[in-house]
């Protein structure tokens, strides 16, 4: 089961994953992508990147699972002004929390910058 501890240990990446929107992504995010069954999660802020230019320079992209499996998620610029906000129905993504970075075209783990 993906934890927050296992997410720690990333710092930088040794490989490149390109997403069909075109953008990267590092062995962190591919780690919760796999071990968190997020893929879906990937896919939300890459093509809502992609499709929204004030989302295109950086984003804390921060996803909170509620008790209920519903979830909200929010992305930030870096001055936590809220640049999109989405309600998730349903999902049982491990992690009640998870914050990841979307900066000069990758998606990162914070950890990874």
């Amino acid at each position: 089961m993906l934890t927050i501890n296992e997410l720690r240990q990333f710092s930088g990446t040794e490989h490149w994953y390109k997403h069909l929107s075109g953008y990267l992504y590092t062995d962190g995010v591919q780690y919760v992508a796999q071990g968190g069954g997020a893929y879906w999660l990937i896919d939300k802020i890459l093509f809502t990147t992609r499709a929204k230019n004030n989302l295109q320079e950086f984003g804390a992209w921060k996803l909170e699972v509620n008790e209920d499996k519903t979830a909200i998620l929010v992305c930030e610029d870096g001055n936590y002004h809220e640049l999109f906000r989405e309600k998730i129905e349903w999902t049982d993504f491990p992690l009640n929390k998870l914050e990841l970075w979307f900066e000069d075209g990758v998606l990162i783990l914070p950890s990874e910058h």
